[in-house]
């Protein structure tokens, strides 16, 4: 898959303001890219966050500086980003699958008298087929319950980057959050063609098998560990399992 650098150029071609990097169970990538655009003075702001696996479904966590845990109760992670002070958002939600938050579940959550598990904003446009299940489900739930809708591309390659994005007023990452906070932001994007996620899907898993063995072959002292997506100094220690799952 797409490294960092390949990844903020595309966003760059794409025009946009602001590009939340959210792997999956990690962070170090983000914060790369944000170094990164720091030391180049790249005119993008990085947001780092993480989308988070957990047991009621996928969550985006925004604006964090530590990993959140993976497999715990969806009002738990919801919680945890919240503790950091970072925004949380269920990604494609409400599609009958295991990965997705369902509507009784924000509901509850919703519901709650405790603000700290109540997600801040909703996924409405995803491209890819799980986004084109729910895309209207999930813009009436987030009207409905007012709920900010974001847009997000869900990119796992850098061509894939700003298929789907959110609109809001402003052009830095504190306008983004204050538009979430209010409401006031509207997704938009293009959804995949019908079939051409099977070759993405492809590629995950040969990245994955390639990192399973590059990280054991780092643990029998056999090599350097598995490719992190961004430039790694020299003298720089692996990064052990469960620190910086695969994307």
């Amino acid at each position: 898959m797409s490294g960092i650098e390949e990844i903020l150029a595309a966003a760059l071609a794409a025009g946009l303001d602001v590009v939340a990097v959210t792997d999956h169970e990690r962070i170090d990538a983000a914060q790369a890219a944000r170094a990164m655009v720091a030391e180049r003075a790249i005119p993008i702001e990085v947001v780092v966050g993480e989308e988070i696996t957990t047991l009621g479904g996928h969550l985006l966590g925004l604006w964090l500086e530590r990993r959140i845990p993976p497999l715990r109760g969806l009002g738990w992670s919801i919680a945890a980003v919240h503790e950091q002070g970072g925004v949380a958002i269920p990604a494609h939600p409400l599609v009958p699958y295991p990965l997705c938050a369902q509507g009784w579940t924000l509901r509850r959550l919703l519901a709650s008298r405790d603000p700290a598990v109540r997600p801040d904003a909703l996924e409405t446009f995803n491209p890819t087929f799980f986004g084109r299940v729910a895309r209207h489900r999930a813009s009436e739930f987030a009207a409905r319950h007012d709920l900010a809708a974001v847009g997000n591309s869900d990119a796992h390659a850098a061509e894939q980057v700003a298929r789907g994005w959110t609109e809001f007023a402003g052009v830095t990452g504190a306008d983004l959050r204050a538009a979430i906070a209010a409401g006031e932001t509207s997704a938009h994007g293009r959804f995949h063609p019908a079939g051409s996620q099977v070759a993405t899907f492809g590629r995950q898993l040969r990245k994955y098998g390639g990192d399973a063995r590059a990280s054991a072959s780092a643990r029998l002292g056999r090599g350097g560990g598995r490719d992190l997506g961004y430039p790694r100094r020299v003298d720089e220690a692996p990064v052990p399992d469960g620190e910086a799952d695969e994307r």
